[in-house]
């Protein structure tokens, strides 16, 4: 009797103690999926872009800018995490489409040509084309191009602009260029006459160089900036919906100030 009563004891024991473990297990599991990870999302850009995505040296090797912040605002909002991987702006679709990155934000806008490779948001800002040139010779009108070397980045909306200015019978020699500190390096060097770039990315460069001076185009649609996803992406909708509520709640209006130091949004 006193045998059995042991061996009664012992399986109590070991039963409580299973169950102690299949609880601590379980509290273990639980804790573990309340701690799991964020999705991260790749997001492709051409960090040579100020203010909308560049590397302010003085203050570390980050990428920062306004496209920055919304990228990071709108994966905080959905949850998700953002990995940047800075890339030449002419190689920014190319990794849409090859799914090297999830998304791209580069002030890009969604052209017809783009628009046959990857989807777009909506347009998220708007900005002017810009003819950047010396103080000591200024070009003021796509006449005053004519004969002369002008600069564009690569693969951008402004060597679309540079080609129709052409097409219309201006006279000039387009290069093209993937950076654009490249572009204004040539043009302080006298090896350009003309550059052509978005006016409030000129306008960070003029603010610093006296020797340089811009006349916004004339009579020119603005050039909206968009998101842009491989084609039939969930995240163009995600995203979308976020951009809507930042331009209701003010946040895009916020973002546009620190950056541009303007408030008005389209």
């Amino acid at each position: 009797m006193k045998k059995s009563w042991l061996v009664g004891l012992v399986g109590l024991l070991l039963a409580v103690a299973l169950v102690a473990c299949g609880s601590a297990d379980g509290d273990g599991a639980s804790n573990g999926d309340s701690k799991e990870s964020k999705e991260t999302l790749v997001m492709g850009t051409s960090a040579d872009y100020p203010p909308f995505e560049y590397i302010d040296s003085a203050k570390g090797d980050d990428i920062i800018g306004f496209d920055v912040d919304i990228a990071n605002y709108i994966a905080d909002e959905l949850g998700y995490e953002v990995e940047i991987k800075d890339m030449d702006f002419s190689g920014l679709i190319t990794a849409l489409s090859s799914e090297r990155v999830d998304f791209v934000l580069a002030g890009m806008t969604p052209t017809e040509e783009r628009k046959e490779n990857v989807d777009f948001s909506e347009i998220y800002y708007t900005a002017n084309h810009m003819i950047v040139s010396s103080a000591d010779n200024k070009v003021a009108s796509p006449e005053e191009l004519e004969g002369k070397k002008v600069g564009v980045q690569l693969g951008s909306i402004q060597e679309d602009k540079a080609n129709e200015i052409k097409d219309g019978g201006v006279g000039m020699e387009i290069i093209t260029l993937n950076r654009i500190p490249e572009l204004i390096q040539e043009l302080k060097s006298g090896r350009y006459d003309a550059i052509i770039i978005e006016d409030t990315v000129a306008n960070g460069y003029l603010k610093s160089n006296d020797d340089l001076t811009g006349e916004n185009l004339p009579n020119t649609e603005e050039a909206g900036s968009a998101v842009a996803f491989p084609k039939d992406s969930e995240l163009t909708e995600e995203f979308n919906n976020v951009i809507k509520e930042m331009k209701q709640n003010g946040k895009m209006d916020e973002l546009i100030e620190k950056w541009f130091g303007q408030d008005t949004v389209e």
